[in-house]
């Protein structure tokens, strides 16, 4: 019998890529639940992904057009396409290092065009597929290949970033929240201006063991601790907050989308 979601993923795409207990294998699957129970056209999609561990989740998986693009700037190469085509639906799969380190600039940039895209940023809290690096979002004190005595640097809220650059949708959940990440998925998906989903996710292959886990299922039991709504989290302080990964929706809005708008400029030019 036939998965019904085997329709979406490539031939010769499977086995996958992904470390045994990686979270990208849910994240994939939680996207393409969220596509199915739309019921998108697939082939009017098109997918973009950059350099990293996450970037294996569209390139080679999704049978669909898929481009994947140099270190940080696959946010770039999406602005073009859906400014060149605009009825595409457009979605970008990018990891911490990738979306908030290298790329961080063309994200805040694309935020504050409301370019219509949905752009999920894979958050490990490493450099996971060069060899566990401290990033932009790893937490304060943690042990990493590049941080053995624990990291000295506080890691940004990319959230509240994207938030504050001006997107129509921004969320966080973790790998533990599937059915809260499809819904996210699907309303994101239904929005015509730039949204953005953060994943925090597991890292059996660099993090789990200077995380003093044995079993990537520790790891996901140690997000649903430390995860709190931001409801709740609105009522604490910061030292309360410490070390606490804020999950829900941070904006939800309706704002004029980029292409949309060029769209328009182009109809009055050619009208004078």
């Amino acid at each position: 019998m036939e998965h019904p979601l085997e329709k979406y993923i490539r031939k010769g795409a499977l086995p996958h890529t992904f470390c045994a207990g990686c979270g990208d294998g849910m994240i994939a699957q939680s996207f393409l639940r969220a596509v199915d129970e739309l019921g998108l056209d697939f082939k009017k999609m098109v997918f973009l992904s950059g350099i990293g561990c996450s970037g294996w989740i569209p390139s080679p998986l999704f049978d669909a057009d898929t481009l994947h693009a140099p270190h940080g700037r696959a946010i770039a190469y999406a602005t073009g396409i859906k400014l060149f085509k605009p009825e595409l639906k457009v979605a970008v799969f990018v990891g911490d290092g990738d979306g908030l380190g290298i790329g961080g600039n063309h994200l805040i940039h694309a935020a504050r065009r409301n370019i219509g895209m949905v752009v999920v940023c894979v958050n490990n809290m490493t450099y996971g597929m060069t060899g566990g690096q401290a990033g932009p979002t790893t937490p304060r004190g943690m042990v990493t290949a590049t941080t053995p005595y624990g990291n000295l640097e506080g890691g940004f809220d990319s959230c509240e970033l994207v938030k504050a650059a001006g997107a129509d949708y921004v969320a966080r959940w973790t790998t533990f929240h599937i059915r809260q990440l499809i819904n996210s998925f699907k309303k994101a998906l239904g929005k015509k201006g730039f949204s953005f989903i953060e994943v925090v996710s597991q890292c059996p292959t660099h993090l789990m063991r200077p995380m003093g886990f044995k079993r990537p299922s520790e790891m996901l039991i140690w997000l649903r601790d430390n995860s709190i709504s931001i409801e709740r989290a609105s009522k604490l302080s910061k030292e309360e907050l410490r070390g606490k990964i804020i999950i829900g929706e941070y904006a939800d809005s309706d704002k004029p989308e980029l292409s949309e708008a060029y769209a328009e400029l182009s109809r009055r030019m050619r009208g004078r």
